[in-house]
């Protein structure tokens, strides 16, 4: 399926977001998409970001989409547009700090473990709720929370996919109610990979993460 397919689907379709992950991709490889119209391009690793950032055109909206570690933020804070990948108090208290330094808000993705997989990281559910009880979330004014993320489990079962799309859906609603009622910027559900995006999309995805199928190697 082509670029334009791929984006017609997502964003005209769906009325939902496309980010192209451009991990391990050349900038030859990023400005063949770039050039077709994409702008928004997800990075899992900080290091490779910043190499791509300066060499790439400059009105590309960057996103984090892989696990971030606290004493990275400072390197990505002066421009990051959003980071997907919150999956504890502390990071957010980081984000927020870095933030504030170079004036600016930056928004972010609370990451919710939905698969059946130990290697994937996030909050559980259960310990988020307790969180956005216990700890002062209100206090951290240089971040926007706009939503969850989550990744599903790595099998070829539509069936098990889809259930868990449905459960990070749910999760959205649940928080919604709860604790962002009166956010309007908490509107966003950043699931759906390659393989599995149109799962994802019929589920309510809002944003989706598309690398191998955009690319042409």
């Amino acid at each position: 399926m082509s670029f334009i397919t791929i984006k017609s689907t997502v964003e005209i379709e769906n009325n939902a977001t496309l980010v192209a992950v451009s991990k391990t991709r050349s900038n030859d490889q990023i400005l063949a998409i770039y050039n077709q119209g994409q702008r928004i391009f997800g990075e899992n690793r900080v290091q490779e970001l910043i190499g791509k950032k300066d060499a790439l055109p400059q009105d590309i909206i960057w996103h984090i989409i892989g696990s971030l570690q606290k004493n990275k933020v400072k390197f990505i804070a002066p421009f990051i547009e959003m980071i997907h990948s919150v999956d504890s108090f502390d990071l957010a208290k980081t984000i927020d700090k870095e933030a504030a330094k170079n004036h600016r808000k930056i928004k972010v993705l609370l990451q919710v473990k939905i698969a059946n997989e130990y290697t994937k990281q996030g909050f559980d559910i259960e310990d988020l709720i307790l969180s956005l009880k216990n700890e002062d979330w209100s206090s951290l004014k240089n971040i926007v929370i706009c939503g969850v993320m989550g990744m599903g489990t790595l099998v070829a079962n539509d069936v098990q996919t889809r259930s868990e799309f449905q459960n990070l859906n749910n999760h959205f609603n649940l928080l919604k109610l709860q604790y962002f009622s009166n956010n309007p910027e908490f509107k966003e559900i950043s699931m759906g990979m390659s393989g599995d995006y149109e799962i994802a999309l019929e589920e309510g995805s809002t944003m989706v993460r598309i690398g191998s199928a955009l690319f042409q190697d």
